[in-house]
């Protein structure tokens, strides 16, 4: 089993700056891709970035590319999304989720297997 606990959201100004992280628990850290994923109210969940199990390898979405930076501390299994020049239409709750396919970089969320509870970003205008 493994359990995920976000941290790190809070009230931001555009502009700003955020360090979300999400802290996995279980042995096998180190065999899953973890995503992050966000969702406004009364919207789809999106695909905001993930990285791979052995850190070499990461995704972002578009619109976050040059912005956001994704990385893994595979000792504290812990796993980190920095978030700049944030936006106001970035507000939403903001998901982290482990996959079993270490080395796939899944968008899709549906090939997550396991989720944290969410940590809320609202970015004020």
């Amino acid at each position: 089993q493994v359990q995920l606990v976000e941290s790190g959201g809070g009230l931001v100004q555009a502009g700003g700056s955020l360090r979300l992280s999400c802290a996995v628990s279980g042995r096998t850290f180190g065999r899953y891709a973890i995503g992050w994923f966000r969702q406004a109210p009364g919207k789809e969940r999106d695909f905001v970035a993930v990285i791979a199990w052995s850190g070499g390898s990461t995704y972002y979405r578009d619109s976050v590319e040059g912005r956001f930076t994704i990385c893994r501390d595979n000792a504290k299994n812990t796993v980190y999304l920095q978030m700049n020049s944030l936006k106001p239409e970035e507000t939403a709750l903001y998901y982290c989720a482990a996959s079993s396919d270490g080395s796939i970089l899944y968008v899709d969320p549906r090939q997550y297997d396991y989720w944290g509870q969410g940590t809320q970003v609202t970015v004020s205008s």
